[in-house]
């Protein structure tokens, strides 16, 4: 037989279990809600990087094509070319492996060629090479978010 005190306690949840069920569906909501928001935010957050590296690429990708084959040197300068390289690699560092990688890769492959742009015919193609592999890293961050 129960002592009186645990069927006093039995009978208040009860007489208490939708208010008791309410508040565990209020509580296990309010988690999984919050969760999802903070797992929202991080994948807009990653999601704006890897787009603001995906134009920054395409800015690199131009000041090469200027430089090497239009042998314009205002619009393909090369200080504007560190500048890019610099800028994407430090966006990359917020991003997943292998993004940050790929970009240091590419920042010495910049710092390698940049002075035969115009000049060697590998300079731009081993350059061009270092973007594209970055910019294949960048997609592929993009497509593994939720």
């Amino acid at each position: 037989m129960t002592s009186p005190k645990a069927a006093s306690f039995l009978e208040q949840i009860r007489r208490n279990a939708v208010a008791l069920i309410s508040l565990v569906v209020a509580v296990s909501g309010l988690s999984y809600n919050s969760w999802r928001n903070e797992l929202s935010e991080e994948n807009r957050n990653l999601r704006h990087a890897a787009f603001e590296v995906l134009l920054k690429l395409g800015e690199l990708q131009q000041v090469v094509f200027h430089s090497h084959y239009d042998m314009d040197y205002e619009r393909g300068n090369p200080r504007a070319g560190w500048a890019y390289a610099l800028t994407i690699r430090d966006l990359a560092l917020v991003l997943p492996q292998p993004l940050p990688e790929e970009t240091e890769s590419l920042l010495a492959t910049w710092g390698d060629n940049w002075e035969g742009l115009g000049e060697e015919g590998d300079s731009a193609d081993t350059i061009l090479e270092a973007i594209d592999e970055a910019r294949n890293a960048t997609l592929d961050v993009l497509r593994s978010l939720d």
